[in-house]
């Protein structure tokens, strides 16, 4: 005779309509596995999304501060007078006169203004560090390049701003806004910054900014109706 379930345990119903259905399963068997399931798929999240990162990525602070918007602010005004932020951002960040890419501007870039060591132009700490450390030793910031790519891709930078009229911060981000530079990560593995792979080891990405691999540039090339740069040569030489 088959036992009453108890009213106010409905699911005992259920379980029993399940192992009449189907009479070979073993519904204790199969709940703890279910349940071992997810705890290894738990386990296995924690360790690739949050223990494997910490172990891949190197972290290091860049030598020195450098504060974005202050020196973009109306106080310090460098390019206000600029008509884009992209112009704002080619003050210091310029092309030379051949069409090559400056990138990150050499010492000699930022003693246009900050010229004497001995009287900063303003009270922060991290200016009274560089005119010590850099500009009274005339010795170059040994920057961290996020963005840097690897040696078998070619990124025309001019190309993109100039004929592209893309915004910088399509694929840097608000950086012109920020007040402190981040840590830069490293590939333990394979040496560049964990930027181009992406911020997030799982891939995902949600801005532009956040990873700078090829499927990201084939990406932009096709929203942009240039697909016939997404052919291999074209960025690697």
């Amino acid at each position: 005779m088959k036992k009453p379930s108890d009213p106010d345990k409905p699911w005992q119903g259920l379980f029993s309509s399940i192992s009449d259905l189907i009479p070979w399963l073993d519904l204790g068997a199969t709940i703890k596995g279910i349940c071992c399931f997810l705890v290894g798929l738990i386990g296995a999240l924690i360790v690739g999304w949050v223990i494997f990162p910490m172990a891949l990525y190197s972290s290091q602070p860049q030598p020195i501060n450098f504060d974005h918007a202050l020196h973009l602010s109306e106080d310090v005004g460098i390019g206000m007078g600029e008509d884009s932020d992209v112009e704002a951002c080619l003050y210091c960040h310029a092309f030379r006169e051949d069409g090559t890419f400056v990138g990150i501007p050499k010492l000699m870039k930022c003693r246009e203004c900050h010229d004497d060591p001995e009287y900063p132009l303003g009270e922060t700490e991290a200016e009274k560090e560089f005119l010590k450390r850099y500009v009274a030793t005339d010795e170059e910031i040994p920057w961290l390049v996020y963005s840097k790519q690897p040696d078998c891709v070619y990124f025309s930078h001019i190309a993109h701003v100039k004929m592209g009229e893309l915004e910088c911060r399509i694929c840097h981000g608000d950086h012109g806004q920020s007040k402190t530079l981040p840590p830069y990560k490293e590939n333990r593995l394979t040496g560049y910054s964990m930027n181009i792979w992406g911020k997030h080891i799982s891939g995902i990405k949600f801005n532009t900014w956040d990873r700078m691999k090829m499927d990201d540039c084939a990406e932009c090339h096709t929203e942009r109706g240039r697909e016939e740069n997404n052919a291999c040569f074209v960025c690697h030489k």
